[in-house]
C-alpha cells in the first residue's frame, strides 16, 4: 500500500491548518498593544538580537511570559525575514492567532445559510479595516478574501477596524473565482453592485445562501468576476452621485 504524500497525512494537514490562522505584525506600539490584550490569542514573540536595552523590551518578555508566549531571539536579517518589513519593524514581530479564519469548505461545512461579503480586488488597507467592522457589527457571516492581489491583513488594517479584525470570521482564498464558483455549485447567488441595475438593494429577494461581490477601489468588480455573478443590485443615490466608496457600500449591505 503506497503511503500518503506529505502533504495528504493528518498532521500536515492540521499544522497548516493553524499557520494559516497565523498573522504576524511587528513595530513595538503594534506588539505592545496586542500583548496586553487578553482577547488576543498569540502563538510567538519574534525579536532581534541587535536591540538596544529599551525598557518596552523588557515589558514585552515579561508580557510574553507571564501569557505564557515562547520568545525567540533572531539576527536582524532572521527577523526581517518574519516580519517582512526591515525598516518599519523596529527590532519585533509578534503571531497573532486569528481564530476565526478558515477556508471556505470548512465554512460550508458548518453554515448552512449565510451573507458573505467578498471582496475582488479591494486594495487599500483602510479600507479593508472599515469593511471588517462594518461586517462585524452588521449581519455578515464572513468576509471572502483573496490571497493575492488585494490588501493582505496588517497593522493598518488592525487599527482601521478597531479590534474587531479578531471577532470577524475571514475565509482566505488562493483563487478567487474558483472559491465563488464551488460557494455557486452548493447553491449560493452571487449578486453585484450596479447603478444601471433594475432592483434596488432593498427591496431585492435574497437567498438563503447570498454572497455580496464588492470591487477595488477604481476599477470595480472585475469582468471575469462579473461574468459569475447572478444578479445586479443598485443602491439608490440622490443629486447625481453615481458610486460610493467600496466601504460604505459594505456598510450598508451588512445591515440589510
Amino acid at each position: 500500500m503506497p503511503k500518503p504524500h506529505t502533504e495528504d497525512r493528518p498532521e500536515y494537514l492540521a499544522k497548516k491548518a493553524f499557520f494559516d490562522k497565523v498573522l504576524t505584525i511587528y513595530g513595538r506600539n503594534a506588539v505592545m498593544e496586542a500583548l496586553a490584550d487578553e482577547s488576543v490569542t498569540l502563538h510567538k514573540l519574534h525579536l532581534s538580537k541587535s536591540n538596544k536595552d529599551a525598557e518596552v523590551l523588557e515589558q514585552m518578555k515579561s508580557l510574553a511570559k507571564k501569557r505564557g508566549i515562547e520568545v525567540v531571539h533572531h539576527d536582524k536579517q532572521a527577523l526581517s525575514h518574519i516580519s517582512k518589513n526591515a525598516k518599519q519593524d523596529q527590532g519585533v514581530a509578534l503571531d497573532l492567532v486569528l481564530e476565526h479564519f478558515g477556508d471556505a469548505t470548512s465554512f460550508m461545512n458548518t453554515h448552512p445559510t449565510y451573507r458573505i461579503i467578498a471582496l475582488d480586488g479591494v486594495t487599500n488597507p483602510q479600507n479593508l479595516g472599515m469593511i471588517i467592522r462594518s461586517c462585524a457589527a452588521g449581519n455578515i457571516d464572513a468576509i471572502l478574501l483573496p490571497a493575492k492581489g488585494a490588501a493582505q491583513i496588517s497593522p493598518l488594517v488592525i487599527k482601521a477596524s478597531v479590534g474587531t479584525l479578531f471577532k470577524m470570521p475571514i475565509i482566505k482564498t488562493a483563487n478567487f473565482k474558483e472559491t465563488l464558483q464551488t460557494f455557486q455549485k452548493e447553491g449560493a447567488a452571487l449578486y453585484t453592485l450596479s447603478s444601471h441595475a433594475g432592483h434596488s438593494y432593498k427591496t431585492q429577494r435574497y437567498t438563503d445562501k447570498s454572497i455580496f461581490v464588492l470591487g477595488n477601489e477604481s476599477e470595480g468588480v472585475s469582468q471575469a468576476i462579473e461574468a459569475l455573478c447572478d444578479k445586479s443590485i443598485a443602491i439608490p443615490m440622490q443629486r447625481g452621485v453615481e458610486s460610493l466608496n467600496v466601504a460604505v457600500t459594505a456598510s450598508l449591505l451588512a445591515f440589510l
